[in-house]
């Protein structure tokens, strides 16, 4: 297979990509659910409410905090996750403004 050739894309598009992919998984949109619900840094019990490993939730969460939808604080001999409010607010505004795009009445197909 080739390249995906993104560059070849604007940026909106590429981000609106990235955030596709990020929450294309249903354990990272269960860990954003989860810290949404308790409004609130979690720091390690994330196992026991998703229900799959550690290593996976780490990876998991690695994924979310490289796209910034989450931050982490490390506090003793454990990292904090907590819902970026700032990035969370900037994705809402795009898959928004993506998903209301005006559609035309057509019945092409």
């Amino acid at each position: 297979m080739g390249l995906a050739k993104t560059e070849i894309f604007n940026e909106e598009q590429n981000r609106l990509a990235q955030y596709a992919k990020v929450l294309g998984h249903p354990a990272r949109i269960a860990i954003l659910q989860h810290l949404a619900k308790i409004n609130a840094c979690v720091c390690g019990d994330l196992v026991d409410e998703i229900g799959l490993a550690q290593p996976t939730i780490s990876q998991h969460l690695k994924e979310l905090k490289y796209m910034g939808l989450i931050k982490g604080t490390v506090e003793g001999t454990s990292v904090c996750y907590c819902i970026d409010s700032d990035n969370w607010a900037k994705m809402k505004t795009q898959l928004l403004a993506f998903l209301d795009q005006n559609q035309s009445e057509s019945t092409c197909c």
